[in-house]
C-alpha cells in the first residue's frame, strides 16, 4: 500500500479508487470481470464491516472485505471473506491505466485457472493438486498463457497443462507442458513423476495427438483431455491419423516456358547473387539471398516484393534487373546498413538459401540436387519455419528445417512436418507424383535435421527432443553467427 493511503479505511480506499478510474471492473480468480458503475456497485458500511456488491445481468457478487493488501495506480487488491469464512482475494482494475493492457487476458487466464482445477479433480479424484500456476517463471521458461499443475499421491507424481478455449495457440501447450515435466522430475527428485496431462479446447486437439504418437512411451505416459463448456473427455491420440497434408504433382519448371521466355529467364539469371527456385506448381521463383522479386510460370513473368506486378516489356525488365541489383546490394553480408528492412527481412529465408547453396558442408551424405522447398504442403497455410526435403546418397529422405533465430517450439514443429514426410513417403506418393525422378527411394523413416545459428538454439529445445520416439532420428546442427557470410558449422549433435 502506498504511504500517503497506508491509515485508510477498506471502505475509503474503494471509493477513492472507483472515483478516480475510468473504466473500473472487479476481477476475482475464476470469474468473468464485472464492470463497475454507479447502477451496478455499491458499498455498506455495518461498524467496522465493510461488504461490498456488485452486479450485471447474470450475476451478483456479494463480498466482505477484511483489508487492503495493495494500492496501487491502476489497481486495489483487496483480501475478502466469502460466504463460509473462507479468505480469498479481490482486484479492482482500472482497464484503462495503461499499465492494465494485459488485466482482460490476465483475468481470463485467472479464470481458466480455476476451471482447470475442478476439471483435474474430476479426472484424478484420488490425486492431490500440490501445486498450481499460471505465473510466468521466465528462468525455466514457464509460460503464464498455460495453468500448470503437480498432482501428488504417495510418491507419485503427474505434471498438468491445460490451454483455454481463448488460448492463442493451443498446440504450444504440449511444448510447455514436456518443459513443466521435466522441470518437476528434476526439482522433486523423491517424486516419480511418471506423465502429463494435457487439457485442450474441443477441436483443437489434432496436431497435439500426432505429436504425442511419435513421442517416447518410456520417456512419459502421456494423456489427453478435450474440454468444453464445463465438462471434459479423454481422447486416444492413437485415433488420430489423418492429416492436414497434401502432395502436388511435381511439374517440369521449363515444360510451359515459350521460346521467348529463356531470353528473358537468362538474362535475370545472369544477375549477380539471383538464385533460382522452381517450385512444384511448375513456376520458378528468382530471389536475393532468399527475398523473392519475381516469378514466372514460363508466359507471365510478375516482379516486386511486397506486391507483384505483370512484366510488359523491355522497360519493366530494366526495373526487374534495377531491383535485384538493389537487393544485391541491400541484401549483402558486407552491407553497410544493417538495419535497413531490405537487410533484416526474411532471415529463415536467407539462411535456407545459405544451406541450399552450400548442402555439402552441412551433411556431405546429402544429395545437392534436387533439394524442395515446402513440400508436402499443410493445409492449415503458412508456418513459422523454412522447411526443405533432401535425399542422401543411398535413397533416404532427409527432412531439413531452418530457423535464424530462438523459438521454443521448433523441435516440434520440426516433427509436424517430419510426420507428414512419412506419411508421404510410406504411401510410395514422391516417386509417383514426380519427385526425386532417378533416385530409389529408401522406406526408412526420415531424418530429422534442425539447422540454426550456434547460440540461437533455445535452451528447452534438448529438453523437447529428449521425449522423441526412437522413429525420430534427429540431429542439430550448429553454424557460425557470421553465416550471412560463411556458412561454417560449429557443432553438430545426434539426440541422446
Amino acid at each position: 500500500m502506498q504511504a500517503e493511503h497506508a491509515f485508510e479505511s477498506p471502505a475509503v480506499a474503494i471509493e477513492r479508487f472507483v472515483s478516480a478510474s475510468r473504466q473500473p471492473v472487479l476481477m476475482e480468480a475464476g470469474e468473468d470481470p464485472l464492470p463497475i458503475t454507479a447502477e451496478t456497485f455499491k458499498i455498506e458500511r455495518r461498524g467496522a464491516t465493510v461488504r461490498i456488491e456488485c452486479w450485471n445481468e447474470t450475476r451478483n457478487l456479494v463480498r466482505r472485505v477484511r483489508l487492503v493488501k495493495l494500492d496501487q495506480p491502476g489497481r486495489l487488491e483487496l483480501e475478502i471473506e466469502r460466504f463460509g469464512g473462507r479468505v480469498g482475494t479481490l482486484s479492482l482494475v482500472d482497464l484503462a491505466n495503461p499499465h492494465n493492457r494485459d488485466q482482460g487476458r490476465r483475468g481470463s487466464r485467472l479464470k481458466y485457472r480455476e476451471r482447470f482445477r475442478r476439471a483435474l479433480a474430476r479426472q484424478f479424484p484420488d490425486w492431490r493438486v500440490a501445486e498450481l500456476s499460471t505465473e510466468p517463471d521466465l528462468h525455466h521458461s514457464l509460460s503464464p498463457s498455460y495453468p500448470r499443475a503437480f498432482l501428488r499421491k504417495g510418491s507419485m507424481g503427474i505434471a498438468a497443462i491445460g490451454a483455454a478455449e481463448d488460448a492463442s495457440d493451443a498446440d504450444g501447450a504440449l511444448s510447455f507442458g514436456l518443459i513443466w515435466l521435466d522441470y518437476l522430475r528434476h526439482r522433486e527428485t523423491r517424486i516419480s513423476t511418471g506423465g502429463l496431462a494435457i487439457f485442450l479446447p474441443a477441436g483443437s486437439e489434432s496436431t497435439t495427438c500426432h505429436r504425442i504418437r511419435y513421442l517416447s512411451e518410456d520417456a512419459a505416459r502421456f494423456s489427453v483431455f478435450v474440454h468444453s463448456g464445463t465438462h471434459e473427455d479423454a481422447v486416444d491420440p492413437g485415433d488420430y491419423t489423418n492429416f492436414d497434408t497434401r502432395l502436388d504433382p511435381f511439374s517440369d519448371p521449363l515444360a510451359n516456358f515459350s521460346p521467348d521466355s529463356f531470353v528473358w529467364f537468362d538474362r535475370i539469371l545472369a544477375m549477380p547473387d539471383v538464385a533460382r527456385r522452381d517450385r512444384a506448381d511448375g513456376s520458378v521463383s528468382f530471389a536475393v539471398h532468399g527475398l523473392e522479386f519475381a516469378r514466372t510460370s514460363g508466359h507471365d513473368l510478375l516482379f516486386g516484393i511486397d506486391h507483384k506486378h505483370a512484366c510488359g516489356g523491355e522497360r519493366h525488365l530494366q526495373e526487374i534487373e534495377g531491383i535485384a541489383r538493389e537487393l544485391t546490394r541491400m541484401r549483402s553480408a558486407d552491407a553497410s546498413d544493417r538495419m535497413n528492412p531490405l537487410y533484416t527481412r526474411q532471415p529463415e529465408a536467407w539462411l535456407e538459401a545459405q544451406v541450399r547453396a552450400r548442402l555439402d558442408s552441412i551433411d556431405a551424405s546429402l544429395a545437392l540436387r534436387p533439394v524442395y522447398g515446402q513440400v508436402p504442403q499443410f493445409a492449415a497455410g503458412e508456418r513459422g519455419i523454412v522447411d526443405l526435403l533432401a535425399v542422401s546418397m543411398t535413397g533416404r529422405l532427409a527432412v531439413i528445417e531452418v530457423k535464424a533465430t530462438q523459438d521454443i517450439h521448433l523441435p516440434l514443429q520440426a516433427l509436424d512436418y517430419w510426420m507428414r514426410v512419412k506419411w508421404h513417403l510410406d504411401r510410395g506418393e514422391f516417386a509417383g507424383r514426380g519427385y526425386f525422378p532417378g533416385v530409389p527411394l529408401s522406406s526408412e523413416p526420415p531424418r530429422l535435421v534442425l539447422v540454426a545459428p550456434a547460440l540461437e538454439y533455445h535452451p528447452t529445445n534438448e529438453i523437447l527432443l529428449r521425449y522423441f520416439s526412437r522413429e525420430v532420428e534427429v540431429e542439430r546442427f550448429g553454424v557460425g553467427l557470421n553465416w550471412r557470410h560463411d556458412l561454417r558449422v560449429m557443432f553438430r549433435r545426434a539426440r541422446a
